[in-house]
């Protein structure tokens, strides 16, 4: 199975995320996207942060009719901070290899703060989608930046790294909430 992971806080879930989501699921031929709030995010320490509970509701309820689409919440029944390494982890051993986290570019910019940063390309391929504001040529740039054996040659708007996994730019359409 080509599955899609899409995590975040979802503080609150939107268009954007779904619009995102669709699109990405398409231009790599996901078979499904599974949405992950982040229960605990060690990034963000905002106390106007809904409950876990209200934002898997939220993604759970904007999602229910597209069979292609569900909500998880596998972060929540681990304890600690919301680990995006051991989320992808934990799904490579549920659903296989073939995972693709889906990722804003802005976001994906902070990913060399993340835990454990360099274990997330082993974990899953990348599909890193445009964001307002945000040029797409430094994706290459910064990915080349982080010394960890990526190349150019994945095809357009796509890079390699040994091993096999790769990082894709999926341009979405922009969506202003």
């Amino acid at each position: 199975m080509r599955l899609g992971i899409l995590g975040g806080t979802f503080n609150p879930f939107h268009l954007g995320h779904l619009r995102s989501a669709a699109e990405v699921r398409e231009q790599l031929d996901l078979d499904r996207v599974l949405f992950v709030p982040a229960s605990r995010p060690p990034h963000k320490d905002d106390p106007d942060l809904a409950s876990f509970a209200h934002r898997h509701n939220m993604v759970r309820l904007a999602v229910w009719d597209n069979p292609a689409f569900e909500a998880s919440d596998i972060e929540d029944r681990r304890p600690g901070a919301s680990y995006t390494i051991d989320t992808l982890r934990a799904l490579g051993e549920r659903y296989g290899p073939e995972l693709f986290f889906l990722i804003g570019l802005d976001a994906f910019l902070e990913i060399d703060t993340w835990h454990r940063a360099a274990e997330l390309f082993d974990a899953a391929h990348f599909a890193v989608f445009s964001r307002p504001e945000y040029d797409p040529g430094a994706l290459g740039d910064f990915l080349l930046g982080l010394d960890l054996g990526f190349t150019g040659n994945g095809g357009a708007g796509a890079w390699r790294r040994r091993g096999g996994r790769t990082v894709r730019f999926c341009p979405v359409t922009r969506v202003d909430i």
